[in-house]
C-alpha cells in the first residue's frame, strides 16, 4: 500500500484506539474515582501554578531571564523519548485483535494509528495542564500568539520522538524476546532506579540551596544549545523573540527528516516483533523434566496448617511472578520525605527513627502485599477454589498470613538492628513488639479493603499481563494505616521513654484508638468472608 493509504489507514486506528480508551475511563466509575481523589490531591498545587506563570509572564525580560529554561529544553526531549519507550513497553507494544488487524492493513498504519492513539492520550492527560500553565504565562507576557508557536514549534518535536521511542521500545521488546533474562535484569533494576531517583529527590533541594554554583555549572554543562535554541522559537512573536539561529533551524529541519525514517524503523521492528514467532525452546531445556523443584513443598512451620500451606502458595506465586507486586513502589512518594528526616536527625534520635520506619514499612506491607485485591487476585481461579473441599476462612487467613510472612520480619529485624544505631534495646524491642501487632491489624484491614473495591482487568506491564489494585484501594489503605501506625508508634516512643503521664483523659483516648483499631480490623475481616461466601460469576 502506499503511504497515503497507510496514513488514512492509521489515522482511523488512531481514532478508534483513542475513542476507546476515553470510554473505558468514562463508563468506569472506579477510574472515574481514581480521577477525582487525584485532581483533590493535584488540583490545589495545580491552581496556586497559575498565578505563579502568570507573574512569571509579568516580570520576564528575556528567554534566558526564564528560570532553569535552558535546562528543561534540553531535558524535555529526553523525557519525551523515554516516556514514549516505556509506554511502548507497557502498553502499545502489540494492538488487540492483532490475527485481523495485521491481515487487513500494511504494518505501518498499526504503528502510525498506535502511536497517534499515545499522543491524543497522552495530550489528554497532561496537554490540558500545559496549556492552561502555557495560557498563564501568555496573558501575564501579553502575547496571546505564543500559544500558537509553542504548538507549531512542539509538534514536530513531539512526533519525532514519538515514532524513535515506539522503535526504540520495540527494540527492546524484540531483546526481551530474545534474551528473557534480560527483562528480569532490567525489572529489578528499573525498581532500584526509581527507589534511588525518589529518595535522591528528597536532598536535591537542600543541596542547591548549599551548593548552588556547582549545581549550576553542572547543569550548564548538560545543556545542549542547539536545542535550547530550537525550543526559543515558541517565542517568535512576542517581547521575548530572539534571533533565530542557524543551529535552531538546522533541529527543525532534523526532526522533519528523522521524523519518516523513525516511522521505517519503527515499522521494520514492529514487524519482526509481530510477524516472529517466539524462539522454541533448545534441545537441553526440552530434556529438563517439567516439575517443581521443591518449592510447592512448604516447609516450616507453614506446613503446620492448611492456611499456613495456602499462604506459602502465595509466596511461591510471588517469587515467580514478581510483577504482580509492582503496586508496592506507590509508598516510596508518601514515605520519600522520611528520608531528609532521618538523614537531618542527630546521632541520638536516628537509632529510634530507624526503628519506628522499619515497624512502620513492615506493617505496610503486611497488608499491601497480598490483601488489597483478594478476589482479583483469585478470580482466574475461583472456581476450583470455591469447589474444593477448602472454606473460605482458610482461604482469607492464608492470604492474611503470606502478608505477615513478609512485613513482620521486616517490622522486627530493622528495630533490632537500630540498636547498632544507638537505640536502647529495651525500646527495639517494644518497635517491634508494637510493629507486630500493627502488621496484625493492617492484614486483616487490607483484605476487607480490597475485598470492597476488586479488580478484576488485566492490564500489561513490561509485556506481562497482571491485576494490580486500585490506586483508590491504595491511597485508602496507606492513609489509614499509615496514620493509625504513626499514632501508635508515636504513643510507643512516648510511653518507652518515660514521658507520657497517665491521665484519665489520655486513657480514653487510648482506649478509643484500640477499639477502633480491633474492631475495624476485625470487621474488615469478616467483611472479606462475606464477600468471598457470597460471590457469583456473571
Amino acid at each position: 500500500m502506499s503511504l497515503r493509504h497507510d496514513l488514512r489507514h492509521g489515522r482511523r486506528i488512531a481514532r478508534a484506539e483513542f475513542v476507546r480508551s476515553v470510554r473505558g475511563y468514562v463508563r468506569n466509575k472506579r477510574r472515574l474515582a481514581g480521577l477525582a481523589v487525584a485532581l483533590l490531591f493535584f488540583g490545589g498545587n495545580f491552581l496556586f501554578a497559575l498565578p505563579t506563570a502568570y507573574v512569571l509572564g509579568l516580570t520576564a525580560r528575556s528567554v534566558d531571564a526564564i528560570p532553569y529554561f535552558a535546562p528543561v529544553a534540553t531535558a524535555v526531549p529526553v523525557l519525551l523519548v523515554a516516556l514514549a519507550t516505556l509506554r511502548t513497553l507497557e502498553r502499545i507494544g502489540r494492538i488487540d485483535a492483532a490475527d485481523l488487524v495485521l491481515t487487513t492493513v500494511h504494518p505501518r498504519a498499526v504503528v502510525v494509528g498506535l502511536v497517534g492513539a499515545e499522543i491524543g492520550r497522552l495530550v489528554l492527560w497532561f496537554g490540558v495542564p500545559v496549556a492552561a500553565f502555557a495560557t498563564a504565562f501568555a496573558l501575564g507576557l501579553g502575547s496571546p500568539s505564543l500559544l500558537l508557536s509553542a504548538a507549531l514549534v512542539a509538534l514536530p518535536l513531539v512526533c519525532s520522538v514519538a515514532v524513535w521511542g515506539y522503535a526504540l521500545g520495540m527494540a527492546t521488546l524484540r531483546l526481551f524476546r530474545r534474551l528473557p533474562s534480560v527483562r528480569r535484569v532490567l525489572k529489578g533494576g528499573g525498581l532500584l532506579a526509581m527507589v534511588a531517583a525518589v529518595v535522591a529527590s528528597q536532598f536535591v533541594g537542600q543541596y542547591i540551596v548549599t551548593e548552588g554554583t556547582s549545581v549550576g555549572v553542572f547543569v550548564s554543562a548538560l545543556t545542549l544549545a542547539p536545542v535550547v535554541d530550537y525550543v526559543a522559537l515558541a517565542f517568535v512573536g512576542t517581547p521575548l523573540a530572539r534571533p533565530a539561529s542557524i543551529s535552531a533551524v538546522v533541529v527543525l529541519a532534523g526532526l522533519l527528516a528523522l521524523t519518516p525514517v523513525g516511522l521505517g524503523v519503527a515499522t521494520r521492528q514492529a514487524s519482526r516483533l509481530w510477524f516472529t514467532d517466539e524462539p522454541t525452546p533448545t534441545r537441553d531445556d526440552a530434556r529438563q523434566p517439567k516439575t517443581s523443584s521443591g518449592w510447592l513443598a512448604a516447609p516450616q512451620p507453614f506446613a503446620w496448617r492448611k492456611a499456613g500451606r495456602v499462604a506459602w502458595a502465595f509466596l511461591v506465586r510471588a517469587r515467580r511472578h514478581p510483577q504482580e507486586l509492582a503496586h508496592l513502589v506507590m509508598v516510596l512518594f508518601f514515605l520519600g520525605p522520611l528520608g531528609t528526616t532521618v538523614a537531618q536527625s542527630s546521632s541520638d534520635a536516628l537509632g529510634p527513627l530507624v526503628a519506628a520506619a522499619g515497624a512502620g514499612f513492615g506493617t505496610y506491607l503486611a497488608g499491601a502485599t497480598f490483601g488489597l485485591n483478594p478476589l482479583g487476585d483469585d478470580r482466574p481461579q475461583m472456581p476450583v477454589l470455591l469447589l474444593t473441599g477448602t472454606d473460605t476462612r482458610t482461604l482469607v487467613r492464608g492470604r492474611s498470613l503470606a502478608g505477615l510472612a513478609v512485613g513482620v520480619p521486616v517490622a522486627v529485624l530493622v528495630p533490632l538492628a537500630s540498636i547498632l544505631l544507638g537505640t536502647a534495646p529495651i525500646h527495639a524491642v517494644g518497635f517491634a513488639a508494637v510493629g507486630c501487632l500493627t502488621c496484625l491489624a493492617a492484614a486483616l484491614f487490607a483484605v476487607g479493603l480490597g475485598a470492597a473495591y476488586p479488580v478484576y482487568d488485566e492490564r500489561e506491564f513490561w509485556g506481562t499481563e497482571t491485576v494490580v489494585p486500585s490506586t483508590l484501594v491504595m491511597m485508602g489503605y496507606i492513609v489509614v494505616v499509615g496514620g493509625g501506625t504513626v499514632i501508635g508508634l508515636v504513643v510507643t516512643w512516648y510511653v518507652l521513654a518515660g514521658r507520657l503521664a497517665l491521665a484519665p483523659l489520655l486513657l480514653a483516648g487510648l482506649g478509643v484508638y484500640l477499639a477502633l483499631t480491633v474492631g475495624v480490623s476485625y470487621g474488615s475481616y469478616r467483611y472479606a468472608l462475606r464477600r468471598y461466601r457470597r460471590y457469583t460469576f456473571d
